[in-house]
């Protein structure tokens, strides 16, 4: 076991499953959101989109956020049947079933995957998208509401000359961070505790939370290697790249010990 604490840095609902997690795993976690979350300033598009759920062959969700937040506008007409769910990991799977998809309506990379991300995705789902077939991306948006993230899937259903609608589900903020906070931020800057990111937007929000820190004496764990390389670009000193797993987070965050 590590003697080092370590620091969450996953939005606040996310961050206190996954520090529960780590607690229970033995580890000495702690939670520093680097995101916030906020609805969508505009619901109507979310609302527009379920009622022309028969649109689409399928439904992509980038995240659990995303899942909740969509079908948090569900009516009670709006059916399920007929579509397929796509998700980019056990998270987002789970808040699926927990939404009310059936199992065998998902599509998502396997548990024993080394990685959770779009490209591990589209690997199971290519074969879905032809011409004329529609799929609805469900994000996260910036503070504006404009779609945030990675267009690398929407740009594989372009070329497999499929069509696709975006719509944003919430909003992803940057953190406000409290004395306490910064006090936190300061010991993983200096190598007292071990910083887990799984996302290269919160690895963003903290260099700039904390203007004129150094990261070389900081240790991260990170949960996909573009995160590993967001990492090491802000100066981390000592870095792990692991996939989301329990197991595996454990193993990397000891092995920093």
């Amino acid at each position: 076991m590590t003697g080092r604490s370590v620091i969450v840095t996953r939005p606040a609902r996310e961050a206190a499953q996954w520090v529960s997690d780590l607690r229970d795993a033995g580890l000495d976690a702690v939670a520093l959101p680097l995101i916030v979350i906020e609805p969508a300033a505009d619901v109507e598009p979310l609302r527009a989109a379920w009622q022309r759920i028969g649109d689409y062959a399928a439904l992509m969700f980038v995240s659990a956020t995303a899942v909740e937040h969509f079908f948090q506008h569900r009516g009670a007409a709006n059916s399920l049947a007929g579509h397929r769910f796509w998700a980019t990991g056990p998270g987002t799977t789970r808040a699926l079933l927990r939404a009310g998809v059936p199992r065998e309506s998902i599509d998502a990379p396997p548990p024993e995957a080394t990685r959770f991300d779009s490209e591990a995705l589209w690997e199971r789902v290519h074969a879905q998208v032809s011409p004329d077939v529609r799929v609805l991306i469900v994000r996260g948006g910036d503070e504006a509401g404009r779609p945030a993230g990675r267009d690398w899937l929407a740009n594989e259903i372009d070329a497999a000359r499929g069509h696709r609608d975006t719509v944003v589900a919430y909003r992803r903020l940057p953190p406000s961070l409290d004395v306490v906070q910064r006090k936190l931020a300061m010991d993983g800057a200096e190598g007292r505790a071990i910083w887990l990111f799984s996302s290269s937007e919160a690895i963003g929000n903290l260099q700039r939370a904390m203007p004129g820190v150094q990261w070389h004496a900081a240790s991260a764990v990170a949960t996909h290697a573009r995160i590993g390389e967001a990492a090491r670009g802000a100066g981390f000193g000592t870095l792990r790249v692991c996939t989301p797993l329990l197991e595996a987070l454990v193993a990397s965050i000891e092995s920093l010990a």
